[in-house]
């Protein structure tokens, strides 16, 4: 039975390769990095969240939000799916829901998103505090060509189409989402800051990363479920 349902807008992905072995050194032990022709995958994927609400509510949220993530398997087997190094977004009552819900690594941050003409400007900064360092993404892109579904097998469908997320506190909570298939466009996109790597530890890849964009997609999200 779903939880909450949602819509995600003007969705940027924005993905690094990354050393396996680097990505597992953050990671906690009951989960391994999952890797594609031999790489692992840094994410920074910011969204609009819009009319988040939970089951029967005839009320919802909306909000921004950015996070950066990679993709890994439970290390005793099992599906693959997304885990969080940071996830910011603009709403307190959503950041605190997510924490206590979800067990999400979620922050309060200031956060702005404006879409004109086919252009997105999403800007975000949460401030350095006692436990946590700054962390600031700024962007534009603009959608090219047609939507299309990842083609099965591909690295798109590899860093787009997971269906779940782990957290790394035991018991690991596991959260499962449903959506169609992405809706796939190129993108350009021009990034004037993103410290999310360094807030959590990484150092900036330095590289040109691989960038997708989805305009629109619905989303259900299950309860929070216990890893057995």
């Amino acid at each position: 039975m779903d939880l909450l349902s949602m819509r995600w807008r003007d969705t940027l992905f924005a993905h690094w390769p990354v050393d396996p072995e680097l990505v597992q050194s953050h990671l906690p032990e009951h989960l391994s990095v999952a890797t594609y022709d031999g790489d692992a995958w840094l994410g920074v994927v910011s969204f609009d969240m819009v009319d988040i609400r939970p089951r029967g509510s005839p009320l919802g949220l909306s909000f921004p939000e950015v996070n950066l993530r990679t993709y890994v398997e439970p290390a005793d087997g099992g599906e693959r799916g997304v885990y969080f190094f940071t996830l910011e977004a603009a709403d307190r009552l959503g950041v605190l829901t997510a924490r206590l819900g979800f067990r999400l690594a979620y922050h309060h941050a200031t956060m702005s998103v404006e879409s004109r003409d086919g252009t997105v400007d999403f800007q975000s900064y949460r401030p350095a505090s006692r436990d946590s360092p700054a962390a600031h993404f700024d962007a534009t892109y603009r959608p090219v060509g047609d939507p299309e579904p990842p083609e099965p097998g591909s690295l798109t469908e590899f860093l787009v189409e997971n269906y779940r997320f782990y957290t790394d506190e035991w018991p690991v909570v596991v959260g499962v989402i449903d959506h169609d298939p992405w809706p796939i466009q190129g993108v350009d996109v021009e990034i004037r800051a993103n410290t999310l790597f360094e807030a959590c530890g990484f150092d900036h890849p330095g590289s040109d990363p691989l960038v997708h964009y989805a305009r629109e997609i619905d989303v259900t999200a299950e309860p929070p479920a216990i890893l057995r």
